[in-house]
């Protein structure tokens, strides 16, 4: 029994050892064919959720410069009004703001039909809405107030692309979901959101199966990018949501890992779409931590458990030491 395995691990290796050069070539050939047949999307149909601000507004900004009509979610509406008088202005022929939340699955019902409604079609979805936590997991007051990030991030994803497959398997489209580099490296005080963000990875990597040849789906997992969670925006372990530099200058080492601009992440993030890539990550130095991932896993969980005990450091200076109480003997 043994000796037989042995025999069939032998051959198996042996077949792929074979087949590397082939599919090397194949890579690289697909590589010069997505480069060079960018799908044109000026007249195309793009709904983008969290489109109010950072990532989601220079998306849009990017959709609107070459030429699509877009459909633009968030639950701020006068800052959407403002997203879609901006991209009105860049080249988009029509732009539909639709104050909503993902979170609701009637709300994401809504829009979705509204979008067909009003342009008769569907082309892209892009999931762009989610939030953010910042602590260590036994610092949170009450773990259930952390909820709201897996609900937000996962399902607020996962309802608008429900309602969306039957439409854009019609017009043959495209899904873009915001994902992050730290459903990769697991980086420490982020725990909650790293597994909101693997979540996402794996279902859409499901989702790019049980829909092969009728959707084309791409992943995007981002590193740091300028947007409201690089300047302080955060669900806090109380679940209250609050704005902190500091904070986030800690947890995601800001000043060790420089954020890439809203505008170069999301130009990136519309060339992969239009490439129909599975992937994109930017900044790109994310991809050499993600190779060591792979290689060398020690190396990663040493630097994230150094930068835990720098995170333990900073909190346990943040946290004021209560003042010891006097007996009346002293």
């Amino acid at each position: 029994m043994a000796l037989s395995r042995t025999i069939r691990m032998i051959v198996i290796q042996t077949i792929l050892w074979i087949l590397l050069p082939f599919f090397s070539i194949y890579k690289f050939l697909m590589f010069f064919y997505r480069y060079f047949s960018t799908e044109d999307i000026k007249g195309k149909v793009v709904l983008i959720t969290g489109a109010s601000s950072g990532i989601g507004e220079h998306l849009t900004y990017e959709y609107a410069k070459r030429g699509a009509c877009l459909v633009i979610v968030a639950r701020r509406e006068n800052l959407l009004k403002e997203v879609a008088e901006n991209a009105r202005k860049l080249g988009s022929p029509d732009v539909v703001p639709i104050c909503a939340d993902v979170l609701k699955v009637d709300d994401c019902k809504r829009f979705v039909e509204e979008t067909v409604d009003h342009f008769g079609r569907l082309d892209h979805v892009v999931n762009n809405a989610g939030i953010v936590s910042m602590c260590l997991i036994e610092d949170a007051a009450d773990i259930t107030n952390l909820q709201p990030v897996t609900d937000v991030n996962f399902w607020g994803s996962v309802y608008p692309t429900y309602f969306a497959i039957p439409h854009l398997k019609r017009s043959k489209g495209s899904i873009l979901v915001n994902a992050s580099s730290a459903a990769v490296l697991s980086p420490p005080g982020l725990s909650i959101y790293s597994a909101s963000k693997a979540a996402l990875v794996s279902f859409y990597e499901t989702m790019r199966v049980e829909l092969a040849s009728e959707i084309s789906i791409t992943i995007a997992t981002l590193g740091p990018v300028e947007s409201e969670i690089t300047k302080g925006k955060h669900m806090t372990k109380h679940g209250t949501t609050e704005f902190d530099s500091e904070l986030v200058n800690v947890f995601i080492d800001a000043d060790r890992l420089p954020a890439m601009s809203s505008p170069d992440c999301a130009k990136a993030i519309v060339d992969s779409v239009c490439r129909k890539e599975r992937y994109v990550t930017v900044p790109k130095w994310c991809k050499v931590l993600f190779l060591l991932k792979i290689l060398c896993p020690e190396l990663i969980e040493w630097a994230s458990y150094q930068h835990c005990l720098k995170i333990k450091s900073w909190g346990a200076k943040a946290t004021p030491v209560p003042p010891r109480s006097q007996s009346k003997s002293d």
